[in-house]
């Protein structure tokens, strides 16, 4: 009898390893370019239009974008958790320690998904929107297109403990990240070419005020750092604390290649980019993109394509938000 419990409880364990792996295989096979092809099919157009006019306006929001969507992956999966406001019952990923004052472009967000419930109510969700959303932000600054798989769902809750307890900060070293991508699915080589994100946008002195005045730090160029005084002001003094510039300081409003080269010449703004290249296992990577742009944006495109493919919400899970902020 002993024998036979045994057996039962072996192969109760197989079975349920295999419904858990059948079920996620599942959710990622429902995920298709075409989902919305006969349920809306002017989907696509109505948000790239909405894009393509924000950019317009402010070419710094299709940075913001790609900030978005992917601390919205990297907390409970893209499933649109971040664009949720806070409630009585639940505290918004928005006010977690590295949102906070930080994340933008919840606006156009919601400004697209308004343009799609005006011509397809309650079937496009908002986590698919900001997915489209990022390429064609990409696409906007002359960056690369790739195709977006469809049919996310948005999820019911958010998370703020664990976008205080994973998302990276500006001084995150290697090693964190590293682990923390591959805790995603995604490799090395994918966190570097993500972080090529960084040829265009900017960051608040806060975030790298203590780098540029470390005089003993030798990861940074020293005219560059010079430069980089002018603008922002040491670290604790608060007036000019939250002042903007740009990651990149040759093409800021380019998606090229340049992150890279200016990496090679120590001239990362924030820690967590110079890390990239500083004598680890990366080093080879960066210079591979610094010398090869074409290779860069192929390696970008895969890797955003694998980035939204983080546990989505699929099928009956989750909702369609008639609004992005609100649970319905």
């Amino acid at each position: 009898m002993k024998m036979v419990h045994n057996y039962l409880s072996y192969a109760y364990m197989i079975f349920t390893i295999f419904l858990i792996i059948f079920s996620s295989l599942q959710c990622q096979a429902q995920l298709s370019p075409e989902f919305y092809d006969k349920t809306c099919p002017n989907a696509s157009n109505c948000i790239r239009t909405a894009i393509r006019d924000a950019v317009s306006r402010d070419r710094r929001i299709a940075a913001s974008l790609m900030r978005l969507h992917f601390h919205d992956c990297f907390v409970q999966g893209c499933d649109g958790s971040i664009l949720l406001d806070d409630t009585p019952s639940m505290s918004s990923e928005k006010f977690a320690r590295n949102n906070n004052n930080s994340l933008r472009g919840y606006d156009v967000i919601n400004n697209a998904k308004a343009q799609v419930e005006s011509i397809c109510p309650g079937v496009v969700s908002c986590a698919d929107i900001l997915t489209l959303a990022v390429r064609d932000a990409s696409v906007a600054m002359g960056g690369p297109s790739w195709t977006v798989k469809l049919g996310r769902r948005d999820s019911t809750s958010a998370n703020r403990s664990l976008a205080d307890a994973i998302l990276p900060g500006a001084s995150a070293s290697l090693e964190s990240l590293i682990s923390l991508f591959g805790s995603k699915g995604l490799s090395a080589r994918d966190m570097v070419a993500l972080s090529g994100s960084h040829t265009i946008g900017q960051a608040r002195c806060v975030t790298f005020s203590g780098r540029i005045y470390n005089n003993a730090s030798t990861d940074i160029d020293p005219g560059f750092a010079t430069i980089r005084r002018r603008q922002c002001p040491p670290p604790g003094n608060v007036d000019g604390s939250g002042n903007l510039v740009p990651l990149d300081l040759v093409t800021p409003n380019s998606f090229d290649n340049n992150y890279f080269k200016n990496l090679l010449q120590k001239k990362g703004l924030l820690q967590s980019d110079q890390v990239l290249f500083n004598g680890g296992s990366t080093d080879n990577i960066v210079s591979e993109y610094s010398r090869n742009p074409s290779i860069f944006i192929s390696d970008f495109a895969s890797a955003m394509v694998k980035m939204a493919d983080i546990e989505p919400l699929t099928g009956s899970q989750g909702q369609i938000r008639r609004v992005c902020n609100l649970v319905n």
